[in-house]
């Protein structure tokens, strides 16, 4: 199969290497062929440490901040997961291979139509539905969710999207200035939420009604 080491490398070196232990994470991440996901010009660099640009200022993440992100949501069988910025679409499909009924939300509509476009050529349109708009607002029709993942930096924790998670619920998202954020999951519980910190990282900006359009 295509680039199966490069993706098993990924997997043993960057993932396994620094602490990603949940199975289902590494699972997906050995299936879902992230070259598929990166423009045809950077297809050879598509299983490196490094975040990739897409198009339209935007970028495919890093494959550990996507494991990381993947793992910190605590996902089980069946889970329901709304993501906020599809972007190219394998955070989505990584999601969707670990189980997950994914729905996810673009601002952008040539990014939206693309990442469509792959997820159904690899059967994953079943698991995941990509609808254009406004992320920070969630999807109130569509919950609960039990995980909730925004992949770009926020200003601040969008409020609706709290109001959108089961009672036993995750929300991760990088959080901080519009150069560098922190990785932050917020868990609901019958005592509140609690806060988790995952880390320093760096994302494109969060835009929309709370996002860094309001700042």
């Amino acid at each position: 199969m295509a680039f199966e080491r490069e993706r098993e490398e990924m997997v043993v070196r960057q993932l396994e290497a620094r602490g990603i232990h949940d199975v289902r994470v590494l699972d997906a991440m050995r299936r879902v062929p992230r070259h598929r996901f990166v423009p045809s010009e950077l297809i050879a660099h598509a299983y490196e440490d490094t975040p990739l640009p897409i198009g339209e200022q935007q970028t495919i993440s890093q494959p550990y901040i996507v494991a990381l992100m993947s793992e910190a949501l605590e996902l089980g069988a069946g889970a329901r997961v709304l993501e906020v910025g599809t972007g190219s679409g394998y955070q989505a499909a990584v999601l969707a291979s670990m189980g997950a009924q994914v729905l996810s939300i673009e601002l952008l509509p040539s990014l939206a139509l693309r990442a469509r476009s792959v997820l159904a050529e690899l059967g994953l349109d079943d698991r995941v539905r990509v609808l254009e708009g406004d992320g920070t607002l969630g999807a109130s029709d569509a919950g609960p969710f039990d995980g909730i993942m925004v992949t770009a930096g926020a200003p601040q924790i969008p409020r609706p999207l709290l109001t959108q998670l089961t009672p036993r619920g995750c929300l991760v998202l990088p959080i901080g200035e519009q150069d560098v954020q922190t990785l932050v999951r917020l868990r609901r519980s019958e005592q509140g939420l609690t806060e988790d910190y995952l880390g320093e990282c760096r994302f494109v900006k969060l835009h929309g009604a709370y996002g860094w359009d309001q700042h």
